[in-house]
């Protein structure tokens, strides 16, 4: 059990109309009815209050009134993190609500580390690893597929999944180490059928979850596109076309943009960040370029490139040596200026005009196609595994190939064993239920404190 309360702001600093402090701990009562004064016959000490009950008072340090507060008191183990909490809800200015903070910590509460509230949520045992994940991938969501991938996991939807594939490795194991301790008896050929279409089906679920590691990825981090072209080519009226608002300067001189501009927007569900990169030509100009050369780091670091051409002007040596150099990358080809006669001769190029969006639709349906396998399913999010999941699945994998070959080898099944637990304990990874304080540590410490 944990002793300590802790206590944390939990909305972003800085001004606001309300913030929130949250205390969560045994003794989280006892440390509010130390800075908290009631006001009014309907507000209680919080030692004395009901449960999710709200309580009307001041918030007093060193004999001097602080702020003017709501409290709630929410009682074990009807909480996020099952234990005793109390969440202050104060006025939001940056002084205000440090002051309210340091009253609380005065009063016998300790700071909270960043991601200590949803770690005492999984030591608890009120969420396992995979959600106490998606907490964070909800808080960073940035398009509504993500903000659903997340309340998916949230819910517990891949745990189910991850859970019973560990239930059924267990029950596999168990048939081989009964085995092991009556080795006078020889595996049935039924019951060794039985196994391996066990671990066959085990490999073919684990691969069904692996191949969604890389748009997991793409819903949690977003792609990198970078816009490039000539100057002038129209780049920067293509990012405003793509974002909905004017964000880059545009102009008919050419080399106004003179730096990377980095902007996200949210394509058919799929979070993209966008590159306008400044114009790749010579330049005598040293502003100009240097703007050319982190055109050129932005280029080689993007998962997509979206090359935009004048579609009213012939291909020029430039135009070309450009397309030569990105031919190896993901990349779309886009004509702009289609109001104009056309001059470019590629056929594959999407057409678009930024005077007035003709072919952006176009254009986000070529990213999303670029960018993602197939289409975006309901039935996929609630299994989008990340990079940590993808690691231990990759390894209980592994170990589950190696106790098929040995199995159907004939080889000492003590060897199978070996390898089944292998593939249960980073099975149980997923979750929590095998887990190392090395593993809570880096995975807590991505959090946001108060959270």
């Amino acid at each position: 059990m944990i002793e300590d309360t802790i206590a944390a702001i939990a909305t972003p600093l800085g001004e606001g109309g309300l913030a929130v402090i949250r205390l969560s701990g045994a003794n989280a009562m006892a440390v509010a009815d130390k800075c908290f004064r009631p006001i009014g016959n309907l507000s209680k000490k919080p030692t004395d209050a009901s449960t999710h009950t709200l309580h009307y008072g001041q918030i007093v340090h060193d004999e001097r009134d602080i702020d003017e507060v709501l409290l709630a008191v929410l009682r074990a183990p009807r909480t996020f993190t099952r234990e005793n909490t109390v969440e202050i809800t104060c006025h939001g200015g940056l002084l205000a609500t440090q002051s309210v903070l340091k009253a609380v910590l005065a009063s016998g509460a300790r700071s909270a580390e960043p991601g200590e509230f949803t770690r005492r949520a999984f030591l608890n045992g009120r969420i396992d690893l995979a959600q106490a994940e998606a907490v964070s991938d909800l808080i960073h969501a940035r398009t509504d597929l993500a903000l659903a991938a997340a309340n998916e996991q949230l819910a517990g939807k891949l745990s189910q999944r991850i859970n019973q594939l560990r239930d059924d490795l267990m029950h596999t194991l168990a048939h081989v180490e009964a085995h092991i301790d009556f080795p006078d008896e020889d595996i049935a050929p039924d019951t060794m059928e039985q196994l391996l279409a066990h671990l066959d089906a085990a490999l073919v679920f684990i691969d069904e979850l692996l191949a969604t590691a890389r748009e997991g990825q793409i819903l949690r981090h977003g792609v990198r596109a970078a816009i490039i072209g000539r100057p002038n080519a129209g780049k920067s009226s293509l990012l405003n076309q793509l974002l909905g608002h004017d964000r880059a300067i545009v102009t008919s001189t050419a080399g106004t943009t003179r730096d990377t501009i980095e902007e996200t927007a949210s394509i058919r569900g799929i979070p993209v960040v966008f590159i306008d990169t400044a114009g790749l030509r010579e330049s005598a100009n040293d502003i100009e370029a240097e703007g050319v050369r982190r055109s050129l780091e932005s280029i080689a670091k993007a998962e997509l490139i979206l090359h935009v051409l004048d579609g009213s002007q012939p291909l020029t040596d430039e135009d070309q040596e450009h397309l030569t150099a990105s031919e190896d990358k993901k990349r779309i080809l886009i004509a702009n200026k289609s109001d104009l006669p056309s001059s470019t001769g590629f056929k594959e190029a999407i057409k678009t005009c930024c005077l007035d969006g003709t072919g952006i639709e176009d254009l986000k349906d070529a990213i999303c196609a670029a960018v993602w396998s197939g289409d975006i399913r309901a039935d996929m999010l609630p299994v989008m595994i990340n990079a940590r999941h993808q690691d231990a699945l990759r390894r209980a994998r592994a170990g589950l190939e190696k106790s098929l070959t040995a199995l159907r080898d004939a080889a000492n099944l003590e060897l199978v064993a070996m390898d089944l637990r292998i593939a249960v304990n980073a099975v149980g990874e997923v979750v929590g239920k095998t887990s190392t304080e090395d593993l809570l540590d880096s995975i807590f410490s991505q959090f946001c404190i108060g959270k």
